[in-house]
């Protein structure tokens, strides 16, 4: 054995130490699982879905033409013990308005709401996490008495609880998304303290995330006004992590604004009016057009070969109402870190299984 023989060993060896093992996979179920945006997360983390439900055909469509799997339907039908055991419980559930959560009575507070469902999966069969996502306002919703009473339900039935609203402008994505995300950690792993991860703040522009050879009929306008740029958007274009709005169409409502593609794009909304409702109008090209279906889900952090089965118009609903995928990627290997502290070695960070079906 020559020298070379014995150098290639040791680079060999090395690189087997440093990579990540494939060993035990946790297990999660997807909730409200829309088109799979959490589990596109949890499974780049080496994760293995055992459950998924969604009662909107159209996003069950999608969803299987993309995990060769048919999601379950109503949620609220479907008992706590035919769903199989599992270590994290992932779901973007519904704002569904609390009917009684001035009462503060936590647990009962939630009967009646599908926020219910998550609890009583939950309370059966004691996932050592949680992972849920909610629009920005449900942490203001009723007064602050609604998110009060999740804290106290999860409580009851045996968790730590923590949520933050986060922006997926400042973790790489180009797209203004506030999201309130609620962590729940079971007590025996006694996680007293959690930290959400701190924003990336990468350079990332909606420019870099538009179709070359986008559709026509995407084009909404030929006409429109500039406007006047005031001290608040100059400030905006001296960042790239907002968006700048340059121009109205008519008389500038709702999705009647004009965006410049040197910034982020608004919040994608799965309804709204407007001739470029949904999606924001933005100067692209010396055109005023919307987003196509393809670069909202750019935007969102599917990846490219992700399949849009649908129409257009199904299309801009699903990816208005999914989570931004790599804000769900960093807060849950945040989540590892502190799993990992505790000795949880299932959650140790690893490779996506390449054998995988994704298209």
């Amino acid at each position: 054995m020559n020298i070379c023989d014995i150098q290639n060993m040791v680079m060999v060896s090395e690189q087997k130490m440093s990579e990540p093992t494939l060993t035990n996979q946790f297990k999660f179920i997807d909730l409200f699982a829309g088109i799979g945006g959490f589990r596109l997360a949890m499974e780049e983390l080496g994760g293995e879905c055992v459950f998924s439900s969604e009662w909107d055909e159209k996003a069950q469509e999608t969803y299987k033409a993309n995990f060769d799997e048919l999601p379950e339907g109503d949620i609220t039908e479907i008992p706590e013990g035919e769903i199989k055991k599992h270590d994290v419980l992932c779901a973007g559930f519904p704002c569904q308005a609390f009917s009684v959560s001035g009462k503060r009575r936590g647990f009962e507070d939630t009967r009646g709401t599908l926020f219910f469902d998550i609890a009583r999966i939950a309370n059966h069969h004691k996932p050592k996490v949680l992972f849920l996502e909610n629009v920005k306002h449900f942490v203001n919703h009723d007064g602050g008495k609604t998110i009060k009473v999740v804290h106290e339900t999860l409580k009851k039935i045996g968790y730590d609880v923590y949520h933050e609203v986060l922006n997926a402008s400042e973790y790489g994505v180009p797209q203004s998304r506030k999201r309130v995300y609620i962590v729940a950690f079971r007590k025996d792993l006694k996680i007293k303290e959690f930290k959400f991860p701190k924003p990336t703040f990468e350079e990332v522009t909606l420019k870099k995330f538009l179709q070359s050879n986008r559709k026509a009929k995407n084009q909404v306008v030929t006409k429109y006004k500039q406007i006047k740029i005031n001290e608040t958007e100059k400030q905006k274009k001296k960042s790239v992590f907002a968006p700048i709005r340059i121009g109205t169409i008519n008389g500038g409502g709702q999705g009647e604004r004009i965006y410049s593609p040197d910034g982020h794009a608004i919040t994608l909304s799965a309804y709204g009016g407007g001739i470029a409702s949904k999606t924001g109008a933005y100067l692209i090209n010396g055109t005023v057009r919307k987003l196509t279906p393809r670069e909202c889900a750019n935007i969102m952090g599917f990846p490219s070969e992700f399949i849009i089965p649908v129409s257009d118009s199904q299309a801009y609903k699903q990816f208005g109402n999914s989570v931004a995928v790599p804000v769900v990627k960093r807060i849950f290997e945040q989540i590892t870190l502190y799993l990992e502290k505790r000795g949880q070695k299932t959650f140790a960070r690893r490779r996506k299984q390449n054998s995988q079906k994704r298209i």
